[in-house]
């Protein structure tokens, strides 16, 4: 699921901002009151008037400088507002809650200048602590911002690189599947038209546009495109070994990887009956699926296997951020991951929708 950026300017975080910050205030002058054995009736009712009106204060300068910040001028523009604004607040605000003061608590315990002086200077440090708390949050933001238009972009790059790969190894398939074709029509229609039939079938498999697949169905698949190249051109000079551990059967793997692999085998290696082909599918321990054959190269054909490999490695690092082993020595083999489960870095993955 995709994160969403930081969001600190609203309402909300106004109001949780002004009632912890004037909690930590007023919690501070509570112990300070409390130290110098000060701490009578008439200024507990001062500490609960303080702490209300610090709540407004500070929500009021908060909503200001919030909107300020949500304004489309110049960052110049924007801070004049704010400085001035800022003050014209805090001292219009701190001149009238002070009166209220004096009207609602009139028995209090310091002199009227005094308390002006006093709550003057207050309301202005709570000015700098909003300016440098909303300082900090607008801080977050930005990171917070950077880092979601970064995430979209590369989510943006993969999707494309994915759908170019796609849209590039799919035909592979489609466009040896005709060459076939179009070597049967004319020397053999009747195993032309059952090439079609079973081409459809397979077909199917190729057209379901899933990103990734079980195993179980991919074998399925593979099988049923080797019976089709027994049966039209190789016949038993063409055998599919399989050994698979019946728990990874229910892995996932990209689709067409394994029917790639066996496609190659059979394009760039003699079948004869004087040289058989034997492919062995098989998994490991490792939580991995190989496909291996003896290398007997074809005289006169281009042996440009590694662009359908390449295709399918680039797409198993862009789905799983895995990768696909290659190793030739006196076997060509190929040895591609399983995964145990669907994660967001596969098909839910918003990254490749």
């Amino acid at each position: 699921m995709r994160h969403r950026a930081f969001r600190p300017f609203s309402r909300i975080t106004a109001i949780k901002l002004s009632i912890f910050i004037s909690i930590i205030l007023n919690a501070i002058m509570l112990l300070g009151y409390a130290y110098n054995s000060r701490l009578d009736v008439s200024l507990v009712f001062k500490l609960i008037y303080m702490f209300l009106t610090d709540i407004l204060l500070f929500y009021l300068l908060y909503i200001f400088i919030f909107r300020i910040i949500q304004l489309r001028s110049k960052k110049h523009v924007k801070l004049l507002y704010a400085i001035s604004g800022l003050l014209a607040i805090t001292v219009v605000l701190s001149i009238t809650l002070t009166e209220g003061e004096f009207l609602l608590l009139p028995d209090s315990p310091f002199p009227p200048g005094l308390q002006i002086t006093m709550n003057l200077v207050k309301d202005l440090i709570i000015l700098i602590i909003v300016s440098l708390s909303t300082s900090l949050l607008y801080s977050i933001n930005q990171r917070q911002l950077t880092l979601f238009e970064n995430e979209i972009l590369i989510a943006d790059n993969i999707r494309i690189r994915y759908e170019a790969l796609k849209n590039q190894l799919d035909p592979h398939f489609l466009f040896n599947s005709l060459n076939t074709l179009d070597g049967l029509i004319g020397n053999d229609d009747e195993k032309a038209h059952e090439y079609v039939q079973n081409l459809s079938q397979v077909f199917r498999y190729t057209i379901g546009n899933k990103e990734i697949t079980h195993l179980n169905d991919e074998l399925d698949f593979t099988g049923s495109y080797a019976q089709l190249m027994k049966k039209i051109r190789y016949g038993d000079n063409l055998q599919i070994q399989y050994n698979i551990d019946e728990k990874y059967r229910n892995y996932f793997i990209v689709p067409v990887s394994l029917q790639l692999l066996v496609e190659n085998a059979i394009k760039h290696n003699v079948i004869s009956s004087r040289h058989p082909l034997l492919i062995t599918i098989e998994t490991t321990p490792h939580d991995t699926i190989r496909v291996l054959n003896a290398i007997q190269p074809k005289s006169g054909v281009e042996h440009d296997e590694g662009i359908g490999l390449a295709y399918l490695t680039e797409r198993y690092e862009i789905l799983f951020q895995k990768e696909v082993v290659i190793k030739k020595t006196d076997v060509f083999c190929v040895e591609i991951p399983l995964i145990k489960q669907q994660t967001d870095n596969t098909i839910k993955n918003p990254k490749l929708k």
